[in-house]
């Protein structure tokens, strides 16, 4: 039996809830500590949870974090429109300078992490560093997609997500079982999710419309390959980017393959850094925590980081 949504959505821990108002919606977001921001994005089909350890790790590394529920998703307005990254981009630079901040360092794990390629790209004022997880430079990954045999075969449930109302009404059978299976047939941890980790992440993806918006950043990314906007968009992220980046990448992830990600830092001519976790999936912030969180954390008080010396 699915928990109450809003249950898990509001999870209690040593973090506030808030919701913000940026960009025309609403966003429910959970912020801890105090210092320079950090600003964590989820991916699919998780929600602001995905960085419950992270939001510990970093609070008391002396760092104001924030993980929001990007549209769609969790407790956050679920609208219409607005999954294509321009809008999804304008939705955390707005958060942001509704936060009264002039400009955050953006961890992005999934979706999250194509949110933050595109914000280097698209709103670099706010940002001073990125760190997109499981998600290669947009240009690269979709040369992948169009050049890749494999990692076209893996994409291919996207294309499922194109017919209309069927892929909603999947997802949300058996009290959202699809999503527990996505979660272990896109990690490389043995035992993770565990079951109760599964139930959480099942019981907020029911909460209506969460299926169906999720659906649509899908929709979008597959029509975007032959659409005026997405061409558009493509054409923007060969925009070199001039701001830190460390991308991290699991050796073993299914999903995105990790020679989808190599080759990533072509666009970022100056500050990039490359670190692949060993034995590890699409979600390597919970399937190796500690590991993910030491990684980050010397990265950004680093040489080459956005905080560094």
């Amino acid at each position: 039996m699915l928990l109450e949504s809003d249950s898990v959505i509001q999870a209690p821990g040593p973090w506030k809830h808030r919701e913000v108002f940026a960009n025309g919606a609403r966003f429910h977001i959970v912020e801890a500590g105090e210092g320079p921001l950090i600003v964590f994005l989820h991916g699919f089909p998780t929600f602001w949870w995905a960085w419950r350890h992270q939001l510990r790790t970093f609070a008391d590394a002396g760092y104001h974090v924030v993980a929001m529920d990007l549209r769609g998703y969790g407790g956050s307005d679920h609208t219409p429109h607005g999954y294509d990254p321009m809008t999804l981009s304008r939705d955390v630079a707005a958060v942001i300078r509704s936060l009264g901040e002039p400009s955050a360092v953006v961890i992005g794990q999934g979706w999250g992490g194509l949110i933050a390629w595109s914000m280097a790209v698209l709103d670099p004022d706010v940002v001073d560093g990125i760190v997109p997880v499981s998600m290669p430079h947009p240009r690269r990954f979709r040369r992948a997609v169009i050049r890749d045999a494999i990692q076209r075969k893996q994409a291919l449930y996207a294309v499922g997500f194109q017919w209309p109302f069927l892929p909603e009404k999947f997802l949300q059978e058996d009290d959202c079982a699809r999503v527990g299976e996505i979660l272990r047939d896109w990690s490389a941890t043995p035992g993770w999710p565990d079951d109760e980790t599964a139930l959480v992440y099942r019981s907020a993806f029911a909460l209506w419309p969460t299926a169906h918006c999720a659906v649509e950043y899908h929709r979008w990314a597959l029509r975007s390959l032959v659409r005026t906007d997405g061409v558009r968009y493509a054409s923007r992220m060969d925009t070199p980017i001039d701001i830190p980046v460390l991308h991290i990448h699991g050796a073993q992830d299914p999903s995105v393959l990790l020679r989808s990600a190599e080759g990533s830092g072509d666009w970022v001519p100056d500050s990039y850094e490359f670190c692949v976790l060993d034995d590890v999936g699409h979600f390597p912030q919970e399937e190796a925590p500690e590991q993910f969180d030491a990684v980050v954390l010397a990265w950004l008080a680093g040489p080459r980081g956005p905080y560094g010396a």
